[in-house]
Order: structure tokens, then C-alpha cells, then sequence
């Protein structure tokens, strides 16, 4: 699909309202144009609902759990809706918990400290840092990155097979690469680990914002998403899932909220019995505001309907794929293959191009916002890019001048409030820049590819 045809082409819906859609930003050729956020992936930009309910909540903040006051009563009631209204949009079993934490990362870790004692954890290469680095009690077995669904499951099963002693044991494997966006066959991976009597936790960051995500249908054990990238502002997520281990374990943090009882010892000690509610392992005062807007995020899209919105945003990867199927320059990456099922995020390589040269110089000749570097997961991206999936990387862009190749890559992502035209003006200046190269003088400063404003 050319940029001609983009234009030309009706969307299938219009994008959901979101923050930043007027913000607009300087040009280092002069001028400015709107913002094109098209780094969904890292961080969604908040849905004008969400800011709006908590917008008209912020007034009557209140305590939480811990007040007889009007306001706190209210923030309560609200607080606990919200739980009930996440475990709706997971379509949670009878019995599951929802336990507020800070993020994905916040999630697992939580979940990782629940782990009961030689618990073997089973994970591929090919995860986010989040779900890759959380398991360092554990005894944990990577696993090499799985060139399809099928391979996934048969490496799987044969892991699993193999253990010894053949104990508790945890798989933890993401619902949509944040790499490649590619989906991954959750459904078949659990059956797996079910049949060798494992439990398995879905990292659904990724997932949850772009399809619907059924703990029940899935049959996951947990499930763990973060609020920024579900279209809702604060720093929230989610840990749902079963609650027999999370109830057996030592909470997650000690203090109060986590505790039912406290009382004094005669030898000068101190008892305490914790509860066995997702409050456990939530001490401390809760993120009211943050659980408010991550449920409010629920809701709308679940108004918006998940089938609306899967279609406008493959209309939008369609987009992407075919305006640039005929710069050979451009290289995407995957594991499973071009046909793979994805969500809105696609990494790619230019060719003789610096990946860090040219995300800077997106962002400061065409106003447009992409991810570059190792995303979070640098064994996956050393083995797409060809190099030791061992070797070590930066977060950011490694110290390359531009114009010199760089073990790193490009990130566009997109979802359900992205305009056309930032799609439309992505292609264009993808096209533009393999094209005729820079406008503008690059330099390298802390690591990071910058306009060159010296001259």
C-alpha cells in the first residue's frame, strides 16, 4: 500500500481520543508540526476518558482502608470497584486475585517472591528484561529463541519433560513480543506446561492494550500488564491470577494495609497475621488514583470493542508493511516470519543507516516519536540482528557515529489513537530519508544520536 493509497484508503474507524493529539514541537529545518507518538509500545499516550474521570475524581481523593471520613469511604468503594472492574476486563476465574502493584516489572517480581522453595522457572531468550530477570532465587532455565509457534511449544514441552527433580515449576512467556510485536501461541504454550504440571504467568503487556486477554479461556495461572501502556496515566498494574501461592507466601512488602493483627510478644517481639486478600501484598497507601485510571482504561476499551479496534490497528500495520515493501533498504524484524500475527509494533534496520541517526532524525526534521536501541531485551535483539545473543548492550543507543552500523534497531508501535496522517507522514519520511539522507548534521553525545545545533 503506497502513501497515496494510505490517504485515499477510508480507516476502518476513527482513533480513540488521547492526550498529546495537538501538542506540537519544533522542527530543527525550521517550523513546527504536530507530535506523531509513535511509541506506543514504551508508553501509550493516556485516553481522554481516563484523564477525564480522574480529572473529576481528584476532588474528593481520599484515604483508602483507612478513614471513617466521607471522602475516604468513597475512595475505597472506588478503589475495590476498580479491582472488580479489572478483573472483569481479564475475564478472571472464581477464586482469582487482583493485586495492585506499580507495573509489568512490579508484577513479576511480586510474583517471583512468591515462588515456593525449588521452583524451577522455564523462560525464552526472547522476553522483555521484565519478565527475564526477575527469577534470581529461582533455578531458571532459558530457552533459545523458537523460530515459530510450533517450536515455542515443542521446546517447551521438552524442557519441561527433562526437569529433574520434576517439582513446582513456573513458565513465563509474553503475550506479544515487544521487539517484533508478534503474537505468541499462549493458549498452546499453557496447555504444555498444565500437561507437565507447571504453572505458567502471561506478560501481557503488550497484549492487553491492542487484543482482549481472558484469564478463563487462556487457562494462564497469572497474567501481569502495566496501566502506561493501556492507555492510562500513573504508575499502576496488575498481578491476577491464582492466590494459593500468593497467600503462602511472605508479603511482597511489610508495613501496613498488609497486616490484619498486630501485637506485642512478652520476650519483646512482635506477632503479626497477614491477610489473605490481594491486600497482602499491597502495604503501604495505595495508588487509588492510579487503580482508578487503569480501570477507567479497562472500560473504555472495552466500550470501544476489541474487534474495532484489532481491525483499524492491522489496517495500520498493513499500512506500514506495504508502503515500505519497496525500499529494500529496510529490513523488518521477526521471528516467526513476515505472515506472523502481530499487534501494532514492528522493528526494523536500515540499511547504512545508525539506528539511534535515524530515529533522531524522525524526531527532529519530521516531528515523528520512535523507540530506538535494544528495547529491553537485548538476547532477543542480538539474535535477530545476527549477532551473540550473549554479548551485552546498552538500554540506549550504543556510542556509534552516524552513518556507522550499530547493534541496534528501530521501534514503531501504534494503537487505538493514532491519527493516519502520523502513519501516513512515517512512511513518507522512512522514504524520504533512505531517499536523500539527512536535512540536518548529527552528533553523538552521552550515547544518545542529536541534532548538531553547534554550527
Amino acid at each position: 500500500m503506497s502513501v497515496s493509497a494510505l490517504a485515499a484508503a477510508p480507516s476502518v474507524c476513527a482513533p480513540l481520543p488521547v492526550l498529546g493529539r495537538d501538542v506540537t514541537v519544533p522542527l530543527v529545518t525550521g517550523g513546527e508540526v504536530a507530535y506523531a507518538a509513535l511509541d506506543y509500545a514504551a508508553s501509550a499516550p493516556a485516553l481522554q476518558r481516563v484523564w477525564d474521570d480522574v480529572a473529576a475524581y481528584a476532588p474528593y481523593y481520599g484515604s483508602v482502608h483507612r478513614g471513617a471520613g466521607y471522602l475516604s469511604q468513597l475512595s475505597t468503594d472506588l478503589f475495590e470497584n476498580a479491582r472488580r472492574t479489572v478483573a472483569e476486563f481479564l475475564d478472571c476465574r472464581e477464586g482469582d486475585q487482583v493485586v495492585f502493584t506499580r507495573s509489568t516489572t512490579d508484577s513479576l517480581n511480586l510474583l517471583a517472591a512468591a515462588l515456593p522453595a525449588d521452583c524451577r522457572v522455564f523462560v525464552f531468550e526472547t522476553e522483555h528484561h521484565a519478565s527475564l530477570l526477575p527469577w534470581r532465587g529461582a533455578q531458571v532455565t532459558y530457552l533459545d529463541a523458537p523460530r515459530s509457534p510450533g517450536e515455542a511449544v515443542e521446546t517447551l514441552e521438552r524442557a519441561l519433560a527433562d526437569r529433574d527433580p520434576h517439582g513446582p515449576a513456573l513458565v513465563c512467556v509474553t503475550g506479544a513480543s515487544n521487539v517484533t510485536g508478534e503474537l505468541w501461541p499462549v493458549r498452546e504454550l499453557t496447555a504444555a506446561a498444565h500437561a507437565q504440571g507447571a504453572r505458567i504467568v502471561l506478560d501481557a503487556a503488550q497484549l492487553a492494550p491492542h487484543h482482549e486477554v481472558s484469564v478463563a479461556d487462556l487457562d494462564v495461572d497469572w497474567v501481569a500488564f502495566s496501566g502506561h501502556k493501556l492507555y492510562a496515566p500513573f504508575g499502576s498494574g496488575v498481578l491476577a491470577g491464582r492466590a494459593d501461592w500468593l497467600r503462602a507466601a511472605e508479603p511482597y512488602l511489610a508495613g501496613g494495609g498488609a497486616s490484619r493483627k498486630v501485637g506485642r510478644r512478652e520476650d519483646g517481639g512482635v506477632d503479626v497475621e497477614w491477610h489473605d486478600s490481594a491486600a497482602r501484598h499491597e502495604a503501604g497507601s495505595p495508588n487509588v488514583i492510579g487503580a482508578y485510571a487503569l480501570a477507567s482504561a479497562c472500560k473504555a476499551l472495552t466500550e470501544a470493542g476489541f474487534d474495532t479496534l484489532v481491525a483499524r490497528e492491522q489496517y495500520l500495520v498493513r499500512a506500514v508493511r506495504d508502503g515500505l515493501a519497496d525500499v529494500p533498504e529496510v529490513r523488518f524484524l521477526s521471528l516467526f516470519g513476515d505472515s506472523a500475527p502481530r499487534v501494532g509494533v514492528l522493528s526494523f534496520v536500515v540499511e547504512g543507516w545508525n539506528s539511534s541517526h535515524f530515529a533522531a532524525a524522525l524526531s527532529a526534521e519530521y516531528g515523528i516519536g520512535v523507540r530506538d536501541g535494544l528495547f529491553c531485551a537485548h538476547p532477543l535483539l542480538r539474535t535477530l540482528l545476527g549477532s551473540d545473543p550473549q554479548a551485552q548492550g546498552e538500554c540506549g543507543a550504543p556510542e556509534a557515529a552516524p552513518g556507522e552500523k550499530s547493534l541496534n534497531a528501530i521501534r514503531v508501535s501504534f494503537g487505538a489513537g493514532t491519527p493516519d496522517e502520523h502513519v501516513e507522514r512515517f512512511v513518507r519520511a522512512v522514504k524520504e530519508l533512505v531517499a536523500n539522507g539527512a536535512q540536518w548534521t548529527y552528533r553523538t553525545e552521552d550515547g544518545r544520536c542529536v541534532p548538531d545545533t553547534s554550527a
